[in-house]
């Protein structure tokens, strides 16, 4: 499942995830997350956390808190330059933080890295 704000990362997300043989959910909104990750209880979740949105981050704590979620990683992609940032991620539920470069990049690596955590 793919919550994306960025378009080229984002699209570059899907394609990448589909060329690993994922099938891919995304999401356009975060008051989405948490129904639809109870929904169609997906691997794994990938969150855009390019632009500061405390909805984003409530919504992961959400989903984290949620008796059919609460076992779900969930891989943060984006601003993660400042400390309050990466701080405010983890203490919402974030599992593994990286930036746009490395998920790209490394996206296997970032997934298998994910998937063990929990």
């Amino acid at each position: 499942m793919l919550l994306y704000q960025k378009l080229l990362p984002g699209t570059q997300l899907v394609n990448r995830l589909q060329d690993l043989k994922y099938r891919v959910q995304t999401i356009d909104s975060p008051a989405e997350l948490a129904s639809l990750a109870a929904k169609f209880k997906p691997m794994v979740v990938l969150v855009d956390l390019g632009t500061p949105d405390p909805e984003l981050l409530r919504e992961v704590r959400r989903l984290r808190e949620g008796k059919e979620t609460q076992h779900l990683p969930v891989i943060g992609f984006g601003a993660t330059s400042t400390e309050e940032a990466k701080k405010a991620a983890l203490e919402a539920g974030v599992t593994l933080l990286v930036s746009d470069s490395a998920i790209l990049s490394h996206l296997s690596q970032c997934l298998a890295k994910a998937l063990e955590l929990d």
